[in-house]
């Protein structure tokens, strides 16, 4: 998909209505073509050059024409941006840009009013650079008569350029942390997180009080979240998750400008709890989650699938597989042409898995609906999201007789990973494999004795203990115990959680 045709995607039907009355009003000539452009786009029709310019014309007006329906899609898409929107951000913002207005048309008296109203909205909001922009309008405007003190304005200016810098030096952080983590994801390089924490927060003199912020705890458990779930080790981010809850329980008040924090977090702490099998927690985080997803319909919109994903593995791993497959199946039905391809795309593997698991030919279907490149999904849903699914279609495949086909994915499988997992220490990966190859090129293999040791020494490791990996596991003994994996999975942690 091109450019403009992502563009227009984000367009709802009365959106487009909207930007084709919009094009005519800018059109001035009767024989421009870019309406004409888009039906060709809308329709997907491929042949859009023929159709618009005779042979004698070359590439070059169409490209032209190309590009200027780009830009008056961009134009459009701003100027909706910023008229619909109704976030105290947008509000603060337009009384700047009155502001402005007015002080260059000597409308001095209301211009310093609606600075004034911006002023305080931005500082709620701590929107910094916005109020940096019209603190600088205000002592550029102070020699006007009815203007603030000079000297109390730069102080306050002075007293903010701090606050910004002490925002920019956490945004380099993260950016910097993020930049690490994608070294893990697509490289796999090995760090250590509290020591890359602790470097990182030094490298770019960050204090205590600092990371004491929803914005700053939001960030940390992003990349704290990332790196247990690369690990498949959530323990080893407990320290972050008590520090969070003590952050949360300091506070009383939720801020209207801090709901999207706030809201990510409790989805941080309800996933951590589910890794670490605390069903009824997770649940709970979930329950205030939603409660705070309802005051907002934005945020409904934005953590709706990411919340039924984590609502429906709750059910499933308690033993509610039916009540969890409808759900999910529920939320796909859904999710809206504006959802995250990324949150559709993982509610997608994991009906697949719940259906795989309860033995049903459904994760079947499922699969074939996960229809984008290996490369796309090492891209956005990272590498070991990407090796989970790969594995999984070997094995469905094999569960439904479909040996050939599993061996030929087992093959391309190994191609393709067998070095990044050898690179990143993840031989264990490996190991399961060649089990699932033994079953395949002889099924009656389940029932020796050294197999079954094999499989069982897998549970043995603590790597291992997380629910997706026992989830696999519980495939391999489904084999010998003539019982769905779902029900093996569901023993297995049962016994896992009277271990503890």
């Amino acid at each position: 998909m091109d450019s403009l045709s992502k563009l227009l995607n984000l367009l709802n039907n009365a959106d487009k209505k909207l930007f084709r009355q919009f094009l005519q009003q800018k059109n001035k000539r009767s024989d421009v073509k870019n309406l004409q452009l888009l039906d060709l786009i809308e329709t997907d029709d491929i042949d859009n050059l023929s159709k618009l310019y005779d042979s004698k014309k070359n590439n070059d007006a169409y490209h032209a024409l190309y590009k200027r329906l780009q830009d008056n899609l961009l134009l459009f898409l701003s100027q909706k941006t910023f008229e619909s929107s109704h976030s105290d951000t947008y509000d603060a913002l337009r009384l700047v840009v009155v502001g402005r207005f007015l002080l260059e048309n000597d409308v001095i008296k209301i211009a310093f009013k609606c600075l004034d109203k911006a002023e305080r909205l931005a500082g709620h909001l701590e929107q910094f650079n916005l109020l940096n922009e019209l603190l600088l309008l205000k002592l550029q405007y102070a020699h006007l008569p009815g203007a603030e003190n000079f000297e109390t304005l730069s102080e306050r200016f002075l007293h903010n350029q701090l606050h910004m810098q002490r925002e920019a030096k956490l945004n380099m952080a993260y950016a910097f942390l993020r930049l690490e983590l994608q070294e893990i994801h697509l490289k796999g390089k090995i760090v250590n997180l509290t020591d890359l924490m602790i470097t990182t927060i030094r490298k770019y003199k960050i204090s205590e009080q600092d990371l004491m912020t929803y914005k700053s705890i939001y960030q940390i458990l992003f990349i704290a979240n990332e790196y247990a779930a690369i690990q498949q080790n959530y323990g080893l981010i407990e320290r972050y998750i008590n520090r969070t809850d003590q952050f949360m329980q300091g506070q009383s008040h939720i801020k209207q400008s801090y709901l999207f924090y706030h809201i990510s977090i409790l989805y941080f702490l309800a996933n951590f709890h589910l890794r670490q099998k605390n069903f009824a927690k997770s649940a709970r985080y979930l329950r205030e989650m939603m409660g705070l997803m309802e005051t907002d319909s934005r945020y409904y919109t934005l953590f709706y699938l990411r919340h039924q994903l984590l609502a429906g593995l709750n059910l499933f791993y308690t033993g509610f597989a039916n009540e969890a497959i409808a759900l999910l199946q529920k939320s796909l039905a859904n999710a809206k042409h504006r959802s995250k391809p990324e949150d559709v795309e993982d509610l997608r593997i994991c009906l697949a898995m719940f259906l795989a698991l309860c033995d049903d030919r459904g994760s079947l279907k499922q699969l074939t609906l996960l229809t984008r490149t290996d490369a796309w999904y090492e891209k956005k849903m990272g590498m070991l999201w990407t090796i989970r699914k790969n594995l999984m279609e070997i094995l469905v495949q094999a569960q439904f007789s479909n040996i050939e086909l599993a061996m030929s994915r087992l093959s391309s499988f190994r191609r393709r990973y067998k070095k990044y997992l050898l690179k990143t220490s993840e031989e264990r990966v490996l190991v399961f494999l060649r089990l699932v190859e033994k079953y395949l090129l002889k099924p009656d293999v389940v029932f020796d004795a050294t197999y079954k040791r094999t499989v069982l020494n897998l549970l043995a490791g603590t790597e291992n203990n997380d629910i997706f990996t026992l989830s696999f596991i519980a495939w391999l003994m489904a084999r010998w115990e003539k019982k769905t994996a779902y029900t093996v999975v569901l023993t297995l942690m049962q016994d896992n959680s009277n271990t503890k």
